[in-house]
């Protein structure tokens, strides 16, 4: 009874004005973002997290979160009508969605694309709704020690998080954390690695760093590609799946949906590899599997599903544990850190207004992306059109204006243009930004507890090993970093990236 009274003082948060314009907001630059190639649910969320900050709490959470599900609808679009996924998740849509439209049956792979998001969305939120809070229940036993520990462990989940050489990922890593230490010791109040420059006395900032390595380094990647859209012309018609569609979609959705909500709460990007699992699965249980890659509306029900799954499921380790299962996540954490608020077993509890009032949101924002995505079809095929000259400026202009705003302060420009130019320069020689903003994030939290946890003991070390949670997080830890250098793992993990 104690859960559908959470639920209705939820819809209640929900239903305000401000928090109903702001999840429409979220979801519509979400589907617009997801069907714009090139930018992708980071960049977005990079570039507009400055403007939540003008916003309580639980607005500021429910535009974000819309942004992040509402990409995963509008990806589909880009995938199935140009062949070029809006963003990674929907690199597998490319494969059968695309052929549908070549055959004149676009109307039908966009139509099951947002029923599967839709249904699987809504059961994914269901699911987030029953697990995250005892798993919260569960994480008040956690202490310091606890807390240190399982912020190594989100460390050491960036094995999993890093898609090509492992030891870049962690170099990456160890940059973050590097960059995480600069500004004042958290101990002493003493500055630390500022090298004499006054601005950097309060530490890097978050928004500029992000919009650096995802906003300005993105352009300048895509100004120097050359990629060709080309639209279908065979139109969009029929965009209600018929009987027979139905029929063959309803079990890949049903197990695209389990596939992607379990997947999603482990970290390192469950969206992706769920929809890769999902397609391999529905081929193999298909009586007809010579069809995929041919126009099989199979191969875009299972994945499209799987990754809507995983997006809603993905919270459950950020609202209940205050770990980030992604990189998207991991700017959602931030975000919560900049409102003054600390993700974990507490929020829930000290604030449970921003946990029910974004589950709520997420259930109107699922029939809000419906709406969208399905009479607004015509529209979102002219804004595939749009050039990348016209593009590509105003995300300078916002990243700009994003990175003055938030204090007022020009050098924040200047840590954003650096770290935009390190952006461009590291993903040229193929390192990855995702390990560095997580670790970035997750490194004052672990050194906070770690010097609270010091305390507790008198500065002895043994309290890591002496407490059962915090044990059984380090062992886990530990086994995913020997896991990292067990030929067979790289063996298998070089066959996935491969095959992505």
């Amino acid at each position: 009874m104690s859960l559908f009274h959470d639920l209705f003082f939820g819809f209640g948060i929900a239903f305000q004005p401000i928090n109903l314009l702001t999840c429409f907001i979220g979801v519509f630059i979400g589907t617009l973002i997801g069907v714009l190639p090139g930018i992708g649910p980071v960049g977005a969320m990079s570039l507009l997290l400055p403007v939540t900050f003008g916003m309580s709490p639980v607005s500021g959470v429910i535009m974000l979160a819309g942004i992040f599900y509402g990409s995963m609808y509008g990806g589909s679009t880009t995938s199935i009508l140009v062949n070029i996924p809006g963003e990674a998740a929907s690199v597998v849509t490319c494969l059968d969605g695309y052929q549908m439209a070549l055959k004149g049956r676009a109307g039908p792979a966009l139509g099951i694309a947002a029923f599967g998001s839709f249904i699987a969305g809504t059961l994914g939120i269901v699911g987030l709704m029953l697990v995250a809070n005892p798993l919260a229940e569960f994480a008040l036993k956690f202490g310091p020690p606890e807390y240190f520990s399982l912020m190594l462990l989100g460390l050491s989940i960036l094995i999993y998080l890093t898609q090509g050489s492992i030891l870049r990922g962690f170099a990456m890593a160890a940059l973050g954390v590097f960059l995480s230490l600069i500004g004042q010791d958290i101990n002493e109040g003493i500055p630390r690695f500022t090298f004499g420059l006054r601005g950097l006395i309060d530490g890097v900032g978050l928004v500029p760093l992000v919009m650096g390595l995802f906003g300005i380094s993105e352009v300048l990647l895509n100004l120097e590609a050359v990629a060709e859209r080309i639209v279908v012309k065979t139109g969009v018609k029929h965009l209600l799946p018929t009987k027979e569609d139905w029929k063959r979609s309803a079990k890949p959705i049903g197990r695209g949906t389990l596939i992607g909500f379990f997947l999603g709460v482990l970290p390192g990007g469950g969206s992706i590899i769920s929809t890769f699992i999902s397609y391999a699965l529905e081929k193999k249980f298909s009586k007809h599997p010579e069809e995929f890659g041919h126009g099989a509306i199979e191969g875009v029900a299972g994945p499209e599903s799987a990754n809507n799954a995983a997006s809603s499921s993905g919270f459950i380790p950020l609202f209940s544990l205050g770990i980030p299962s992604n990189v998207i996540t991991a700017l959602l954490l931030g975000a919560l850190m900049i409102h003054g608020l600390r993700p974990g077993p507490l929020m829930i509890t000290e604030h449970p207004e921003v946990f029910w009032g974004t589950v709520a949101s997420m259930y109107l924002g699922n029939i809000m992306l419906l709406v969208l995505n399905l009479p607004l079809i015509g529209i979102w095929v002219k804004v595939l059109k749009i050039p990348y000259r016209t593009l590509f400026p105003l995300i300078l202009l916002f990243c700009l204006l994003g990175s003055y705003s938030l204090g007022a302060n020009v050098f924040d420009i200047y840590v954003m243009l650096a770290f935009g130019l390190i952006g461009y320069v590291l993903r040229k020689l193929g390192y990855e930004a995702a390990p560095l903003v997580m670790a970035f994030v997750l490194s004052p939290l672990m050194e906070q507890s770690l010097f609270q946890a010091l305390l507790l003991s008198d500065g002895s070390p043994t309290v890591f090993v002496t407490r059962p949670i915090s044990l059984a997080s380090l062992l886990i830890a530990l086994a995913l970093i020997v896991s990292a250098i067990v030929p067979s793992f790289q063996k298998r993990r070089k066959e996935i990236v491969t095959e992505e």
